[in-house]
């Protein structure tokens, strides 16, 4: 079935393209998703104007993020945890805890925009990357101090 996409679909292609895809992926998941509608006649006299809008919306959206990135650059996040004597943490701090720091510093940050390779687990201070897109990225201080 062909579709033409009216958002960016990781894999598949950018807003205006028209794809073909198997019939069930377009009706269970892209038009409902309204990620994509139908490729007949009617709807591809308006590729133009769907690219245009999602060029529109893609600006808004990247404005968004560097504006965050700007506000991440200035944060430093400060944790305590209960650690041994070689210093290793008994737990860790995860992408979700960092998210829901930055959320109480009334900052918006999904946590699969944090890139972490695996659980701080050690105490120290670490430089976490948050990646909102491959040209917008912001570095995020993390010092994670002993409980006592």
């Amino acid at each position: 079935m062909k579709v033409i996409l009216i958002k960016d679909v990781k894999k598949l292609g950018d807003a205006g393209n028209v794809v073909k895809v198997s019939d069930g992926y377009a009706r269970n998941f892209l038009i409902p998703q309204q990620m994509a509608i139908l490729a007949n006649a009617n709807n591809l006299s308006q590729i133009e104007e769907i690219r245009k809008k999602a060029e529109l919306e893609k600006l808004e959206i990247e404005n968004r993020f560097k504006a965050l990135a700007l506000k991440i650059n200035e944060v430093e996040l400060n944790f305590t945890r209960k650690a041994d004597e070689n210093d290793h943490l008994f737990g860790s701090v995860s992408e979700a805890d960092i998210a829901k720091a930055l959320q109480e510093k009334e900052i918006e940050v999904h946590k699969s925009h944090i890139e972490m390779d695996k659980h701080l687990k050690q105490l120290g201070s670490f430089e976490v990357p948050i990646v909102f897109t491959s040209e917008i990225t912001a570095t995020l201080k993390v010092n994670i101090t002993k409980e006592e």
